[in-house]
């Protein structure tokens, strides 16, 4: 499982205009329509070409837990791809990215020091900037470690270093531990 990722992913679907289908006969049509066939489907989904068939038909209506999550998965990340795209696009020109994180943060500090490193609750709005890179670095294919990394640059710019205003000569923050993780767009 992927938190910041999945992260990212939640905050566009809320986005949305239409709910994604519910059960598992729709979901199923609906990539079976986005693929091309039922060929590409079930080899996604790890399951047989006549299983997603008598999906499609209605003859199997309830799948397994871990199917059922792969499905919805699926179904959710193609749902809607111009609502998914307008929302990218204003977050990472206009509107930026809010962060709402409770996790391990901080920097190297003297003992005492109100910046070294600990749990904290943070909710801070990221500039445009941000919210762009991390969209870019998701759809290449970025993995947590690096989604991570750009959070906390832009951590260290807007909250720690607050554009500039204080702690100029901080060089790396660290957000690791992490409890919570949420973005809103």
């Amino acid at each position: 499982m992927s938190l910041f990722g999945d992260g990212l992913d939640a905050a566009v679907q809320k986005a949305f205009t239409r709910p994604a289908p519910k059960n598992a006969g729709p979901q199923m049509r609906y990539l079976v329509k986005q693929l091309g066939g039922t060929k590409a489907a079930a080899h996604m989904l790890r399951i047989s070409q006549r299983t997603v068939e008598r999906y499609v038909k209605d003859q199997i209506k309830k799948p397994r837990p871990g199917l059922a999550a792969r499905l919805e998965r699926e179904v959710k990340k193609r749902w809607q791809p111009q609502i998914r795209a307008k929302a990218k696009a204003k977050a990472a020109s206009t509107g930026g990215i809010v962060i709402d994180a409770r996790a391990r943060m901080g920097y190297t500090a003297p003992i005492g020091s109100t910046d070294q490193d600990r749990i904290r609750h943070l909710t801070v709005a990221l500039p445009p900037q941000y919210a762009a890179r991390l969209f870019d670095a998701q759809e290449a294919g970025a993995g947590d470690a690096q989604l991570q990394e750009i959070a906390a640059e832009a951590l260290k710019e807007v909250y720690f270093q607050d554009g500039g205003r204080r702690a100029g000569s901080l060089e790396e923050v660290r957000f690791t531990d992490v409890e919570h993780l949420e973005f809103e767009l």
